[in-house]
Order: C-alpha cells, then sequence, then structure tokens
C-alpha cells in the first residue's frame, strides 16, 4: 500500500504524519494523532459523530482520506472551545438545557450548530433542524438541542461577545 508524507494543520498546530493512501481524515486524528474528541459512529457520513470543521465548514471526517486534507485547516471540538478554558456560550446553552446526555454526539452537533450560528445568525427552528439532520442522536430526542442553539442564536450579547464586539 503506498504511503504518503502529509502536513495536517489540525487545531493550529503542523503535524507531520505517514499514513496510508487509504486512511481516512477520522482514522489519522482519532488514532494516529489521538484526537479522542473526534469519534467512530457509523464510518458512512450519516450520523455526524466524527463531524470536524474543514475551512470552517462541517465535513463528516470518515468520508474524506486523510490526503485530501493536506493544505486545509482542520478543527475539532478542542480547536473550537480549549477545555482548559470557560465553555464556549453554545456550550453552556447546551448545558443548561440538558442538549448533552451521554455526549457522544455533542462534538459533531456543537460544531455544526456554531457553523450555522455564523452563517445564519437569526435561523428558525426548522431551519435549526434542518441544518442538524446529519447529527443523529439517541438520548435527547432533539427538542433539547433545538432549544439550546435557538438560546444561544437568540441572545445577540453572547455572539456578539464571542465576536469581540460590544454588547
Amino acid at each position: 500500500m503506498i504511503r504518503t508524507q502529509l502536513t495536517l494543520s489540525v487545531n493550529n498546530r503542523e503535524h507531520e504524519v505517514w499514513v496510508r493512501n487509504d486512511r481516512t481524515l477520522l482514522d489519522v486524528l482519532h488514532d494516529d494523532l489521538g484526537m479522542p474528541d473526534v469519534r467512530y459512529g457509523c464510518a458512512e457520513g450519516v450520523c455526524g459523530t466524527c463531524t470536524v470543521l474543514l475551512d470552517g465548514e462541517p465535513v463528516s471526517a470518515c468520508t474524506m482520506y486523510a490526503v485530501q486534507a493536506e493544505g486545509h485547516e482542520v478543527v475539532t471540538l478542542r480547536g473550537w472551545s480549549d477545555p482548559r478554558e470557560d465553555p464556549h456560550p453554545l456550550q453552556k446553552r447546551f448545558l443548561e438545557r440538558g442538549a448533552s446526555q451521554c455526549g457522544f454526539c455533542t462534538a459533531g452537533v456543537l460544531l455544526t450548530a456554531a457553523t450555522l450560528a455564523q452563517r445564519n445568525p437569526t435561523a428558525t427552528r426548522d431551519e435549526i433542524r434542518y441544518e442538524l439532520v446529519g447529527n443523529l442522536c439517541r438520548c435527547t430526542g432533539y427538542q433539547a438541542i433545538v432549544d439550546a442553539v435557538e438560546d444561544y442564536l437568540r441572545t445577540p450579547t453572547e455572539q456578539a461577545a464571542e465576536k469581540g464586539e460590544a454588547p
């Protein structure tokens, strides 16, 4: 099997790795780079568990080869919100609303919801549901997740503070 040396930019750090060309981005992030916040789920791109941001857009890491990520910026949940710092306001809404129960789907849901908030800060409940359709959750029934995202979108002072603007 052919192996390729890659430089992957993940969470603002460069990583030099040798990979087989058939290895997914999920395999390399989770197994080779030791990033447990990128999880294995369906391996078919339908559950959203392995969602990462690629140049700011959510993608399923299980559906792309690692070699395809070279030259792009990859962000995982830990790169989006450092666990050593205060939780992101969206994470706080998830905690308040009970939108994260077992936590298995949470990383993908948060990254997808954060992207929605940037792209469409006035999204309706239906638009929130539509955006999150690729993230499966077996614990919450989705109501708490949609409520948390809606609460976050309806709190402009949190979004302004996140962007460094005055409320």
